[in-house]
């Protein structure tokens, strides 16, 4: 396709094919008072070097983690990142093969896509991975259609401690699809256990928990998994934080069907909130198999027994008949994809582990700090893995008046949790990056808030 403009003789014949005298004459059907009829406020044009320094300036406005002490987390986490990845990813057979859709054309990409579904299913304990979908909440919508195709029943219950916007994503997939969404009530940090097991029966689809769950804690996975046998087809669809499988039971190991979630962490910078990727891995069933939505690459040989990568159980719109898909996800977050196979592979289950440890226990130090401190309650108790929900008890202070007045001393205290939820408080979050002293300071400038 040619990007050239047309010229002038080319748009006079165009304007006496179609039988009008102006271009303006196309927009006739324009009523005059939305018309913009002055000319455009358009500054004179600049040079390259102008032009730069009015980019820089302008970049300069905007503040990124280097500024702040961030506590900020809930779907989004600030993990190191090794060198190596803004290395590779700029190779430019990497980034020119985003997405290939001639596919056995990107042996590179390809391979890459296969290695992460093998340690997406080394990670997760689970037997198929695709090779990525868009982000963790669209993984979930697409998870519970899954279900609802698989098990021909209608009913999917969500907990009010799984994520807020992971829930509403799901509901507007679900939806359409004639699922009906039935909310499951939290007690205190974890799921309402008694809820959750009065309300499956033979018409659950599925029933949907976040591990860790939305408040940081850990539910009580073997419990729930058997309340779930108890109904013929339901399926336990797991959302989970992928660090904290560098430390906790692998949802394969408890019966999980589906397991989806956030990929960001592994090796994605936060980015101001994306790109991210999300990343879905199935147990070894062929049924489910054939409604895995995006893409699936498979290794094999060709006639001279050469290794080779190749798209395959592609059950998209663009692949197979439009009535027979079941996904319209039209591409994989392949480079995101790509930083989380070279953070897994540089790491390895050693390094994950590690970090996943080191999240534990920098999270640990800080509640225990905080739980000492007058004017502040850790709803969590001891159940956490790297965030927890911290609740202002301070008479005429609120979370919001914490949160700005923390970042005028330049901490990100934490996510407010009433602009998600009916709840109030702070969700804070610590990651492997933070020191003894980050922490103390972040436990003295709150004392210094509450004290006002």
């Amino acid at each position: 396709m040619r990007y050239i403009s047309n010229t002038p003789p080319e748009k006079e014949e165009m304007l006496q094919a179609i039988g009008v005298e102006e271009v303006t004459d196309l927009f006739q059907a324009i009523p005059e008072e939305v018309k913009f009829e002055r000319p455009f406020d358009i500054p004179a044009g600049l040079s390259e070097l102008e032009l730069k320094n009015l980019v820089t300036d302008k970049a300069e406005q905007n503040l990124d983690l280097s500024n702040f002490s961030s506590y900020l987390g809930a779907g989004s986490y600030d993990h190191y990142i090794p060198a190596i990845i803004d290395h590779m990813i700029v190779r430019s057979e990497f980034y020119t093969a985003y997405t290939p859709y001639q596919a056995e054309l990107s042996q590179g990409t390809l391979q890459a896509m296969y290695e992460y579904q093998s340690m997406i299913c080394e990670l997760t304990g689970m037997g198929i991975s695709n090779a990525s979908l868009l982000d963790g909440a669209s993984a979930l919508g697409e998870a519970v259609i899954m279900a609802r195709r698989h098990t021909r029943k209608e009913k999917v219950l969500l907990p009010e401690t799984l994520h807020p916007s992971y829930r509403e994503v799901a509901k507007t997939y679900g939806e359409p699809h004639g699922i009906d969404f039935k909310a499951i009530e939290q007690e205190g940090t974890v799921t309402d256990y008694a809820s959750l097991a009065e309300e499956i029966d033979d018409d659950t689809a599925a029933v949907v928990i976040q591990y860790p769950n939305f408040y940081g804690s850990i539910e009580d996975m073997k419990k729930i998994a058997a309340e779930i046998d108890r109904a013929a087809k339901a399926l336990l669809i797991v959302v989970a934080n992928p660090i904290a499988l560098g430390l906790l039971t692998p949802p394969g190991e408890f019966g999980a069907d589906i397991v989806v979630g956030e990929g960001q962490p592994l090796g994605n910078a936060t980015n101001y909130g994306g790109p991210n990727l999300g990343y879905m891995a199935i147990k070894d069933d062929r049924r489910l198999l054939r409604q895995l939505p995006g893409r699936l690459v498979g290794k094999t040989e060709d006639v001279e027994g050469n290794t080779g990568y190749v798209m395959t159980m592609q059950t998209r719109e663009q692949h197979i008949r439009r009535e027979k898909a079941t996904s319209n996800i039209c591409t994989n977050e392949a480079l995101n994809a790509l930083m989380a196979a070279i953070y897994m592979a540089t790491m390895g289950k050693e390094g994950i582990g590690e970090v996943a440890n080191l999240c534990y226990q920098k999270t640990a130090y800080l509640a225990e700090k905080l739980q000492n401190l007058a004017g502040v309650k850790v709803m969590n108790g001891d159940n956490y893995f790297n965030e927890i929900w911290l609740q202002i008890e301070k008479e005429n202070l609120t979370a919001e008046e914490v949160q700005t007045q923390m970042c005028e001393r330049d901490i990100l205290a934490g996510v407010n949790l009433a602009r998600l939820t009916d709840n109030k408080g702070l969700l804070v979050c610590v990651t492997e990056k933070k020191t003894r002293q980050e922490l103390d300071d972040y436990v003295s400038n709150l004392e210094v808030v509450l004290d006002g």
